[in-house]
């Protein structure tokens, strides 16, 4: 499922992925509370779209200037909403971003040392970077859950918190690929713990250089 079993004198690469409101974002701000170098693609992908970016440039002759917003920048709410039904658009929409966000992670990656570092990829299922990194860290919860916190969160119906799971790779497809597991089914007070122990096992993991034992998945 993952990349490599030995060190190869770099930072293991742990990629933390989860679906939409399962606790992504507050585990990986733990980790950074823990001193571990947190590299977030969404914070990339920003970047690739700025303003004068041949990223930009590119989704402009895709989809036209109705994606930019008065000032020039993109507007990413109404680009979502034009491939978030489409298929065919939404993987135009990978296939340009995919490849430069990748080469900045890999830039980022390189620059923020530590002995292992979280790299947060929502997608990472849905654009198989699993190869690219030692192991696959998955912040799991019950669609329930998920549907919950979104409607409580973002003010969402069902209906509408229900397509956006469905837009997404299922949990039992990102269970499929992961080697270690946490589970946020209850408050922050209880993920504290739980992150300070997966943080403890990769550093050992990171210190023994053997990448590849077997997972740990809590609680």
């Amino acid at each position: 499922m993952t990349a490599t079993g030995m060190s190869t004198h770099r930072p293991m690469r742990v990629g933390l992925t989860g679906g939409i409101a399962s606790g992504k974002s507050l585990v990986a701000r733990l980790f950074r509370g823990l001193g571990v170098p947190v590299i977030d693609t969404d914070d990339l992908a920003r970047v690739v779209v700025a303003p004068g970016t041949p990223g930009l440039e590119r989704l402009v002759g895709e989809f036209g200037v109705r994606i930019l917003k008065p000032d020039g920048t993109l507007d990413r709410a109404g680009l979502r909403t034009i491939v978030f039904s489409d298929t065919a658009s939404r993987r135009r929409l990978e296939e340009i971003l995919h490849p430069l966000i990748l080469a900045e992670l890999e830039a980022a990656s390189s620059a923020a040392g530590g002995a292992y570092q979280i790299h947060v990829i929502p997608l990472l299922v849905e654009s198989r970077l699993e190869k690219k990194m030692d192991r696959v860290l998955v912040v799991d919860c019950a669609e329930e859950s998920q549907i919950s916190r979104l409607k409580s969160r973002d003010g969402e119906t069902e209906a509408g918190a229900r397509r956006i799971l469905d837009s997404q790779a299922t949990r039992k497809e990102r269970l499929a690929i992961a080697d270690d597991v946490i589970l946020n089914e209850g408050s922050e007070k209880d993920l504290v713990p739980l992150v300070a122990l997966m943080d403890g096992f990769y550093r050992d993991l990171a210190a023994s250089g053997q990448f590849s034992a077997p997972g740990l998945r809590l609680p």
